[in-house]
This record gives C-alpha cells, sequence and structure tokens, in this order.
C-alpha cells in the first residue's frame, strides 16, 4: 500500500492573482505515476494498492483564509461563514476535477473521492471517516483520488482538513479484509524534504536527511510558508506519529523529473527519510 501525497504547491500556481493549474508538472506527475503504474518488473501492483491525496493549493488557501475557516465565530456571522465553506469546497473541487482529467486522459483508473462528504472533524482532528468506501474501489482497481477539504466540525461547526491529516488517518486506520497492510508514504513537496530553514531564503540551509522524533525538529524552521493547514512542521508531526507505528515516510521534491515515479518504484530518491529509529 503507497499512499501518495502530491502538495498543492506543486500542482498549482500560487504566485498568480487567479488560481491556475501548473499543467507542466501536472502532466509530468501523471505520465510518471502512469509509468510506474505500467511496470511490472519490480512486482509493485499499484493498481491494488496507491492512493493519491492532493493539496489545495491556490484554489483553496486564500478563500479559506479570507473567510477564516475554522475561527470561532458568532451566530450572527455563520451566513457569510456558510458562503465562504460553499466557495472554499467548490474551489478545491474544481482543482479536484482539472487533476483528475489529467489523471484520466493518462489512462490512470483514479476515482475523485470528496473528503466533505465523508469526513467529519471535532476541534480540527478527524473523528468520523467512511473507510469503506476507499476499500470498496481498491478492490475494484481503482486508485482514490482525495484532496484537502473544508468539512463540518463538531465544536467548530466547519472547519479546514489537510489533506496530511486525511493521509495521517488512512495510513494508521485502513485494513483490506481485515489485514494490516505494509503501508509507505511518500510526499511529493516543493523542495527535497526538510532543512534547517527555508532553503528558498537562506543559502546556509542544511539538508535533513533522516528524523525520527518530534525532539529533532525543534532545532530548525519551517521549510515552506506557513498557511491556513500548518506548513512543513505539522507536517513532520503527522509522519512522526506514523514512524512510531512503523510506517516509514519520504519527502521529495515532487518538481524534480523521475522523481514521484523513482519512489513509487522504490528506487532511491533525494529527499528526507522519516523512520523510526532501529
Amino acid at each position: 500500500m503507497i499512499i501518495l501525497k502530491l502538495g498543492g504547491s506543486v500542482l498549482t500556481k500560487k504566485d498568480l492573482k487567479e488560481s491556475e493549474v501548473n499543467y507542466d508538472n501536472l502532466n509530468r506527475i501523471a505520465n510518471e505515476i502512469k509509468l510506474a503504474y505500467d511496470n511490472k518488473s519490480n512486482n509493485i501492483e499499484l493498481s491494488e494498492g496507491l492512493i493519491i491525496i492532493h493539496g489545495a493549493g491556490s484554489f483553496g488557501h486564500p478563500m479559506a483564509k479570507k473567510y477564516s475557516i475554522g475561527e470561532p465565530f458568532t451566530e450572527e456571522k455563520y451566513p457569510k461563514k456558510r458562503i465562504g465553506f460553499s466557495k472554499t469546497q467548490n474551489c478545491v473541487k474544481k482543482l479536484n476535477t482539472l487533476i483528475c482529467e489529467v489523471f484520466i486522459n493518462h489512462e490512470i483508473p483514479c476515482i475523485s473521492l470528496q473528503a466533505s462528504s465523508f469526513i467529519t472533524t471535532k476541534n480540527k482532528r478527524i473523528n468520523k471517516f467512511d473507510l469503506d468506501l476507499i476499500k470498496k474501489y481498491l478492490n475494484e482497481g481503482f486508485i482514490p483520488v482525495i484532496y484537502g477539504d473544508v468539512v463540518l466540525d463538531d465544536e467548530l461547526k466547519i472547519a479546514v482538513l489537510s489533506g496530511d491529516q486525511i493521509l495521517q488517518y488512512i495510513a494508521k486506520n485502513l485494513k483490506i479484509n481485515d489485514l494490516k497492510l505494509k503501508k509507505e508514504v511518500i510526499l511529493g513537496t516543493d523542495v527535497e524534504g526538510v532543512f534547517t530553514k527555508n532553503p528558498k531564503k537562506h543559502e546556509d540551509a542544511c539538508h535533513i536527511p533522516k528524523l525520527s522524533s518530534l525532539n529533532e525538529i525543534e532545532k530548525f524552521d519551517s521549510t515552506t510558508n506557513i498557511d491556513v493547514t500548518g506548513g512543513m512542521v505539522g507536517k513532520i508531526k503527522e509522519l512522526i506519529e506514523l514512524a512510531d507505528m512503523g510506517i516509514e515516510s519520504k519527502i521529495i521534491n515532487a518538481n524534480e523529473p523521475n522523481a514521484i515515479c523513482n519512489a513509487l518504484e522504490g528506487k532511491k530518491v533525494k529527499g528526507t527519510i522519516i523512520k523510526k529509529d532501529n
């Protein structure tokens, strides 16, 4: 079982005023997934064990931030919040549709699953998640494509749900035919893993090839700008929890040609490995 997370910064162009898909990256990544999917020489049957999760990028973050989704509010402000929720949900759904169209054009048998239709949270953490739907699609040979979304929250009424939290929940809890599967997580971001500082802004940023505990992240800054879903530090915390369960993760640069294909095929790729020390 491989869970592939594609960061929104890789799939969208954040520096534009209007939301736009980075089709150069998306088509290349789709081609790499298809190549790995078709490559049977390494005995990886991706059609039976691949889940793709993607971020919202420039489609979801600005709208969620504009309406402060997930922040406390009074009842009189709820009508405006509902509109913000609806707009944000529509934006991320649009991105998912565009991504799936490209995947399908590359003959990847993907199926779109909207998180807000089967997941709810309590104080921003998942408390209900219908995994049976994912199991059924996997058993039929489909590749579920899930994405960061806005969802109903038992305490806050509405909240932002990151793709990273969805990833962690699936990795922890998904079983097929009541069997605990060996799982691997791959995060495709816009940097080559984790650094002591933001490598885009600091030339003296040092690459960290391996992490195994939360204590290790106290000595470095976030490698990306903090966004409404948490930034790199939030991702690492989710992945270290998985490492404690024996689930290994890799953070790689999805902007690098062939990185996704090589990672799916189990080949060595520059990045950061997050796993428990032996």
